[in-house]
């Protein structure tokens, strides 16, 4: 066997026993710690020197992961989800990844090597992902697949930048058309009406802000006392209420097949997360009259803190059940379904309630800046979704908003 062997780590080129040329390159450290020296053999030793020469140079420019053990989609993937997302992303956030990749772009896609992954793979992924059925018995939406569509974006757009991919295939990839939701903001009268029957309803409030405020519904639950300035009537948005997300805590097996009917569950989400986004932490400005409403109900709150007694916990909600603990996003939700139906209002999405509010302040001449800060939109550009509602009807009530709502 000949050996040409260099010191200080250098490649190593040398004719083995079996009569083949074999080259070895160091190219730095594995996970745990010790030198990693990558193989290369071949019956020419003009094609080892020229292996060890495109290793070195890999090596040098970070891009070993493609010569010395290829990426599939599906170890790619299942990386970048493990170590480039979780830890420094959202809860939320990481599961929304975690099920893109799992359940639809790991089975449909997750063979292809990534050198070798087309925008016509990622095409063909959605149109087959547009006709599955869904548990409710529908098809599966396009908003789906563009989510799965934005999680492929993302995971690619890293392994472009760190050399793995030349071009990113899902900036090319075609996707279906959005199906994009008018906005339907309520009339003066439709929020007066609901106004005066939240009145009548525990955490009435709760809907005032969503109406005038324009609070999104995790930010709205997730606030607390201390988040209210008295003396200046500012309010502080500094966290969401996070949906609960269950596992089975059951043994024997409680037999639902369900985590969130377990009579055992327990929830693995904090209770609260960050805002939507930088922009939804925000300090918003409290009218009058909702500083009143908010007095009114801490009152009531103090009331229902000495009949709950013991039972009481001192989390600080404003907005609570009635021992005092975060209200569930799904309880709220059908608060808001029975407000409507007291108040005789056309049904609605929760959502709807936020348009209201943006629409009520384009109507008032609001500047957008001011506006964004306010309902804590990252661009002024969700201004123009407004357009079509405010055009028609500003002429009939910008002279009648100021005061109004609260109008005897």
């Amino acid at each position: 066997m000949t050996r040409s062997r260099q010191g200080n780590g250098r490649s190593t080129i040398y004719k083995g026993g079996d009569g083949r040329w074999h080259g070895r390159v160091t190219v730095g450290l594995t996970d745990q710690g010790r030198t990693d020296r990558r193989h290369v053999a071949s019956t020419s030793k003009s094609k080892v020197v020229e292996r060890v020469k495109a290793l070195e140079q890999a090596r040098d420019r970070g891009q070993l992961g493609n010569l010395s053990k290829p990426w599939t989609v599906e170890s790619w993937l299942e990386y970048w989800l493990e170590n480039v997302s979780r830890p420094f992303v959202k809860q939320s956030t990481y599961e929304g990844y975690r099920a893109a990749v799992r359940v639809h772009l790991i089975p449909g896609i997750g063979r292809h090597r990534l050198a070798s992954l087309r925008p016509e793979h990622l095409e063909r992924l959605y149109v087959a992902m547009l006709k599955i059925q869904t548990r409710r018995g529908t098809l599966m939406s396009p908003g789906r697949v563009h989510q799965v569509h934005r999680t492929i974006r993302t995971a690619l757009n890293e392994a472009v930048r760190r050399g793995h991919l030349e071009r990113n295939p899902a900036e090319l990839a075609k996707t279906p058309p959005m199906i994009e939701h008018e906005v339907e903001p309520y009339s003066v009268l439709e929020v007066q009406q609901l106004i005066e029957a939240a009145k009548r309803e525990r955490n009435g409030v709760r809907w005032v802000v969503a109406l005038v405020l324009g609070l999104r519904q995790g930010e709205a639950l997730g606030l607390k006392w201390d988040d209210i300035d008295w003396m200046t009537g500012l309010l502080s948005v500094k966290r969401s209420r996070t949906r609960p997300r269950y596992e089975h805590r059951c043994e024997p097996n409680c037999g639902h097949k369900y985590a969130g009917h377990c009579p055992a569950r327990h929830n693995v989400r904090p209770l609260t997360d960050t805002t939507k986004s930088r922009a939804g932490k925000r300090i918003v400005p409290l009218p009058g009259a909702i500083v009143d409403l908010l007095l009114a109900h801490r009152e009531s709150q103090s009331v229902e803190r000495q009949r709950a007694a013991q039972l009481w916990s001192e989390e600080g909600w404003i907005f609570a059940d009635e021992t005092g603990r975060a209200i569930n996003p799904r309880t709220d939700w059908d608060g808001w379904k029975r407000l409507l139906a007291i108040a005789g209002v056309r049904d609605g999405r929760l959502h709807d309630a936020r348009h209201t509010a943006a629409t009520d302040l384009l109507l008032l001449g609001v500047h957008e800046r001011t506006i964004m800060s306010v309902l804590g939109w990252s661009t002024t550009a969700m201004a123009s979704r407004y357009t079509h509602v405010i055009t028609p009807i500003h002429s009939d009530l910008a002279s009648r908003l100021d005061g109004l709502l609260w109008s005897n």
